[in-house]
């Protein structure tokens, strides 16, 4: 067992170096996207982060697409995520009380874009020692039901 930690906290650290580019020169947006402006507040929520959903308002929790969320999330996320403990990744109970849903959006759809440009992802990749996080190429609406399931976790 041990030897499996080792293993894995070695891959883990070759994956943040190489995910990284092992230079703190900032590198250019792919083409096709811009690179995040910081936010008008230091309000993380005023953060959308980097990729397709640009604008997203919650209504009333629609029960029928949170399960389906939880099925999507069982199926795609639960190798890396518990919904309410750390694992490799963070636990996703609580989310939308620190970060908009656009932001939550488009860290699930746009996972390499998001820790490369977007500065709390980027933080959070380093800060909190996580893995970054696989592109599961959820569509937006498989990614809006992770998001609608989200919020039914206490």
């Amino acid at each position: 067992m041990k030897t499996i930690m080792t293993s894995f906290a070695c891959l883990a650290i070759v994956t943040i170096m190489v995910s990284c580019g092992g230079t703190s020169e900032q590198k250019p947006a792919a083409p096709g996207t811009v690179p995040a402006a910081k936010p008008a507040s230091d309000d993380p929520k005023a953060n959308k982060g980097i990729g397709p959903v640009k604008e997203l308002t919650l209504g009333e929790l629609d029960p029928a697409m949170a399960a389906e969320g939880e099925e999507i999330f069982k199926k795609m996320c639960s190798a890396c995520h518990k919904p309410a403990e750390k694992f490799i990744g963070p636990a996703p109970k609580g989310i939308l009380d620190r970060r908009s849903p656009e932001w939550i959006m488009n860290m699930i759809l746009n996972p390499e874009e998001m820790v490369k440009y977007d500065e709390i992802a980027k933080k959070l990749l380093i800060e909190a020692n996580l893995a970054p996080m696989a592109n599961q190429h959820l569509t937006q609406e498989q990614a809006r039901a992770v998001l609608e399931y989200f919020r039914t976790i206490k």
